[in-house]
């Protein structure tokens, strides 16, 4: 069974290589590049041609511009037409070693990956067979799409001025630790993976987080020494995340190692953080709340509490007489008022008395 599919899968890429050598040669159109592209995307699982893999970076440098155009085209056509977990996991691949030549004109145009297998399923085989392959493509799609976005991104921004630099450093860092994050997830988890194209890949991604943390390392060491207490607590958080994605990354380089990736046999050593300088950051914010401790306990000091007047009753036969009221009292009524005094309601009226009938509640 496996010598029929390894037969099938070489003649779907014979196939591919004749209807290029069929295409018409015009000057937009490498048939040499795509030819290598072909090669190195192949269906065949045990091997990647890494001849053919150089080849196609020897034309992307040689002219960034116009064979970026085959690549992209090529890959997109092959990834959708083929289906297949091995191909789309070599496109990948080659794609990741284009984007790490850090051509500026690739940079530049290469802003997202030329395809989406955000949720790849290989349509070759069974579900319970591939799943993990299916995962792992996932995983390192989502991890090198948002890598090329960001080196397009760093491509493309302006330099800062002077009072921003800081800023755009802190923020190139916490999205380095993001794409780290992303990369950790890269990992064979199913049983039957234990493939020479899995070991290949997972070199290239092994190599690239060292890479990825070496920079958030290096610049948390350039971003430490200016920190000051407006972006302290900032700082502290990405010290505290880099801390955790060191012990995080020697978890993932042991579990490399025991699966035998090559490039996982020695755990890199990378440039401490310094401690005194984190400490100082520490103090700093713990200074920082208490004086605004202080200054709230001052506020609650300084604030007036009003209350209302007691209301009080006073009685008195004198009676005080404003003149501007216009409803005030004229003086001789005042004075008779208090030798006669009125009662303050009179009633001539009779009490009135009304009759009710009273139902009759026992005959009916």
């Amino acid at each position: 069974m496996k010598l029929w599919k390894r037969a099938a899968a070489a003649i779907k890429d014979r196939k591919s290589l004749l209807s290029v050598g069929f295409s018409r040669r015009t000057p937009h159109h490498n048939l040499d590049l795509e030819a290598a592209i072909i090669k190195a995307t192949s269906h065949d699982s045990s091997s990647v041609d890494y001849s053919n893999a150089h080849r196609v970076y020897k034309w992307i440098r040689s002219s960034p511009h116009l064979n970026l155009k085959t690549l992209i085209h090529t890959l997109s056509s092959r990834v959708s037409h083929t289906r297949s977990w091995i191909v789309s996991l070599k496109s990948l691949m080659l794609l990741h070693g284009v984007l790490s030549c850090k051509l500026p004109s690739v940079l530049g145009e290469l802003r997202r990956l030329p395809f989406d297998l955000s949720e790849f399923s290989d349509g070759h085989s069974c579900l319970s067979k591939t799943w993990g392959f299916n995962i792992f493509v996932r995983a390192y799609f989502t991890f090198l799409h948002g890598y090329s976005s960001f080196l397009s991104d760093q491509f493309h921004r302006r330099r800062p001025a002077a009072a921003n630099r800081r800023s755009s450093e802190l923020e190139k860092i916490q999205k380095l630790q993001s794409l780290l994050d992303l990369i950790l997830q890269i990992r064979p988890i199913a049983d039957n993976m234990k493939r020479t194209l899995i070991l290949e890949a997972m070199d290239c991604v092994v190599i690239e987080s060292i890479n990825i943390y070496g920079r958030i390392c290096g610049g948390v060491i350039r971003i430490l020494p200016g920190s000051g207490k407006t972006d302290a607590a900032a700082v502290l958080k990405i010290v505290d995340k880099a801390t955790s994605q060191g012990e995080d990354l020697a978890v993932y380089f042991e579990f490399c190692k025991i699966f035998g990736v090559p490039n996982a046999r020695d755990t890199p050593q990378f440039v401490s953080i310094p401690k005194a300088e984190v400490e100082a950051i520490k103090k700093m914010i713990k200074n920082v709340e208490e004086e605004e401790e202080e200054v709230v306990v001052e506020e609650e000091k300084a604030m007036v509490v009003l209350e209302k007047p007691r209301l009080e009753t006073i009685i008195t036969e004198e009676w005080e007489i404003f003149e501007d009221d216009e409803c005030c009292f004229h003086e001789k009524v005042v004075k008779a008022y208090q030798k006669h005094p009125l009662p303050l309601i009179v009633s001539y009226q009779e009490p009135v008395y009304i009759q009710y009938m009273m139902p009759d509640l026992i005959t009916f």
